[in-house]
């Protein structure tokens, strides 16, 4: 259908490519990235968990849930195209070390005001807000240092997905063992610890030289702003790009904006937040499942498959507003687990692989806030939808939703029927002596050295 499976020496040699890339894949500096990217998003899967908990016990509901969770997301959306363009003037590394230590000093902060039980919802959004600008900061670095790291782009993200799947799958459940166990703060201080290891993996790992013509831009205030135009002409030269971005604002305002917190309020007040931490672990478990179909499956219209896999993500908002029990909320959660990740390296790799490499943190900074900056509308919306239609009902729509939007993508011609395009460096054995040559010399010349 839409699978790379073609003609018997095509598949020989992506399979021959496939291999080579897997032997490259390991190096020191990538296991270093993958360790850093896993670490955190096993801090990220946590914090639900730990707000939730914690602002319902301090007699928050779910509104205020969803706003302080909106707080991050409006800061990291509205700011990330900012941090694309300095990513692109400088180290990549250093700030997202620099982010990472901010973000260890916040949650800590955090993790002392839900200890002293001084827990003000304002104070809560400030960090939060705090948070979403060091996300802005970290997070454009991570689509360039992929493809920097590694020659088979679609196996690391892969293997990476795969990780942080892993990582998604133990810490919610982690998470409610924390909060029966001590508090909402003993919570936070994990997640503060997982910033510091991250932290810690990024001074470690050290980046190759930046690809032939590729440089460091100006650092003028003219300079600053044609970086940014021209990050932006980019983005909107490409309409199978923007086209995935304008879908994905409706999938955030209507499906994974109310989603996340009306599922956790609701699963925490029913059933406590053990069993809301079972229920992210399924989508965790779900989320590993993708990861391994997108290392086995290379689809020549990657975009198709990612979006046909999108349909199964209604499992997760429709069990918990239909009320249909633990079991089956733990299915659907595993099902729009596999969905999104499979979507999520589809993705991830086109954009890696489609875009030049030195616009490439301007354009995934653009991709990142189109695709987030209706997010903090759907939390923020979440609690008054709730108390108008139900939580319940808000959460059947999401589900519906979900199926607008993944039809929505296959109906546009360029995201349906957009061609892979495969690194040159893969199978090459110019590129593979180059590879080797540059790993083991890499003090002599890279980027932070």
């Amino acid at each position: 259908m839409t699978g790379g499976v073609g003609a018997t020496g095509a598949a020989g040699a992506t399979g021959a490519a496939s291999r080579k890339g897997s032997r490259s894949l390991w190096s020191r500096d990538f296991t270093l990235f993958f360790a850093a990217r896993a670490v955190a998003r096993l801090g990220d899967t946590i914090l639900p968990v730990a707000l939730a908990a914690g602002l319902l016990q301090h007699g928050y509901g779910a509104g205020a849930v969803g706003l302080a969770m909106a707080s991050t997301a409006a800061a990291f959306a509205g700011l990330v195209v900012f941090g694309g363009v300095i990513a692109d003037r400088f180290s990549t590394r250093k700030l997202m070390i620099g982010a990472d230590l901010v973000r260890l000093v916040t949650q800590a902060l955090a993790a002392a005001l839900f200890y002293s039980g001084h827990v003000v919802l304002w104070e809560i959004c400030v960090i939060g807000f705090v948070n979403g600008v060091a996300g802005a900061v970290f997070q454009p670095g991570v689509a360039s240092t992929v493809p920097r790291l590694a020659a088979d782009v679609q196996g690391a993200n892969g293997a990476i997905r795969i990780a942080e799947s892993v990582a998604q799958l133990a810490g919610p459940a982690a998470a409610g063992v924390l909060v029966g166990l001590a508090s909402p703060g003993g919570v936070f201080v994990a997640h503060a610890a997982t910033y510091a290891v991250s932290a810690l993996c990024l001074l470690l790992m050290r980046l190759p030289p930046l690809t032939p013509g590729s440089h460091m831009t100006g650092r003028g205030g003219s300079a600053f702003r044609a970086d940014l135009f021209e990050g932006w002409r980019e983005f909107r030269s490409r309409t199978w790009l923007w086209a995935v971005i304008a879908v994905w604002c409706l999938y955030m305002i209507a499906v994974w904006g109310p989603t996340v917190p009306l599922v956790a309020t609701e699963v925490v007040q029913e059933y406590g937040p053990g069993v809301y931490g079972l229920i992210n672990s399924a989508l965790g478990a779900g989320t590993v499942v993708g990861g391994f179909l997108a290392l086995r499956l290379r689809p020549r219209r990657m975009l198709r498959a990612g979006a046909l896999s999108l349909f199964g993500f209604v499992g997760f908002p429709a069990t918990v507003g239909a009320g249909l029990g633990i079991p089956a909320m733990a299915v659907g959660a595993a099902v729009a687990g596999a969905g999104m990740s499979f979507w999520g390296v589809m993705w991830a790799t086109s954009v890696q692989t489609q875009v030049p490499s030195d616009v490439l943190n301007r354009i995934h900074a653009y991709d990142v806030a189109g695709s987030l900056a209706m997010m903090p509308v759907g939390q923020a919306l979440a609690g008054p939808a709730a108390g108008l239609l139900g939580a319940d009902q808000v959460l059947l729509v999401a589900g519906a939703m979900s199926f607008v939007v993944a039809g929505a993508l296959l109906a546009v011609p360029a995201i349906r029927d957009l061609v892979r395009v495969d690194p040159p460096t893969v199978g090459s054995a110019t590129a593979g002596s180059a590879t080797v040559k540059g790993s083991r010399e890499p003090a002599r010349q890279t980027e932070d050295g």
